[in-house]
């Protein structure tokens, strides 16, 4: 045994705070885990250790010690981080691939359906956003469960507001069909949701707001946007392919129960 793995294995495993661990050998911090509970009530954990076998006591210690479900994203080509939390008893749960879709795009451009209007980012009255959020939302958790989402997307709390210069929609006469969720910072912005009534999908409603995003994007000075798409969402998938978005890149969520 070299000496690493040996100070490895001596090192001493504590847990500092409700959501924080660290691992010391000879006075050194050797590697650190954190856990963060996110607003929809799962609970995510992360390892940093500089060597396999540190990363392996930390995460024993935090599954052990942590109340379940624990889940936790790993880069999806990282295949050793991946190998790590599954013989900690992690299973791949599923797959986001990452996007990344020029503003510039107009693939699938299309007016909305007669009757619908698309309103802009920040443009959208707060009482039928949350009405139409909520209701998407509550379509959602019949289905596939909010935990389906992209983990990016925040759930608003029940009743609390929504912020409108989050989001564009778009307006039927008596109420809002659907909306899409973009968070910008300078030069990117991030797509995190495009969500449409179950009762008023498959009319072009999705791609019409998309396009119309990334267009007020584009004039806005950002040229790429990002969205992480669930894998299994075949009706995201083909939206984001069809805008001429590109994959860059995945993650794999991983839980424990």
């Amino acid at each position: 045994m070299d000496s690493a793995q040996s100070d490895a294995r001596r090192a001493v495993i504590t847990r500092l705070d409700e959501w924080r661990w660290h691992a010391v050998a000879d006075d050194r911090e050797v590697g650190r885990g954190d856990a963060s509970p996110r607003p929809d009530g799962r609970i995510f954990v992360s390892v940093d250790a500089w060597h396999g076998t540190v990363f392996d006591r930390l995460a024993a210690a935090m599954l052990a010690e942590l109340p379940r479900p624990l889940h936790t994203m790993v880069d999806g080509t990282d295949h050793d981080t991946t190998s790590r939390w599954e013989r900690a008893g992690m299973v791949v749960r599923r797959r986001e691939w990452l996007y990344a879709v020029p503003t510039s795009s107009r693939q699938g451009a299309a007016p909305p359906p007669a009757g619908v209007t698309l309103l802009p980012v920040g443009t959208a009255e707060v009482g039928p956003l949350r009405e139409v959020y909520s209701a998407i939302r509550a379509e959602i958790e019949a289905t596939v469960g909010w935990s389906a989402m992209p983990v990016q997307v925040p759930p608003e709390p029940a009743g609390g507001p929504v912020d409108p210069s989050r989001y564009a929609v778009a307006a039927g006469p008596d109420r809002y069909e659907g909306l899409v969720r973009v968070v910008a910072r300078r030069r990117h912005a991030r797509i995190g949701l495009v969500a449409v009534r179950a009762d008023r999908r498959r009319r072009g409603i999705g791609s019409a707001m998309l396009v119309d995003v990334l267009a007020a994007l584009r004039r806005g000075g950002i040229d790429t946007a990002s969205a992480d798409v669930d894998e299994s969402n075949a009706a995201a998938v083909a939206l984001f392919d069809g805008v001429g978005g590109r994959r860059v890149g995945s993650g794999l969520e991983l839980v424990v129960r």
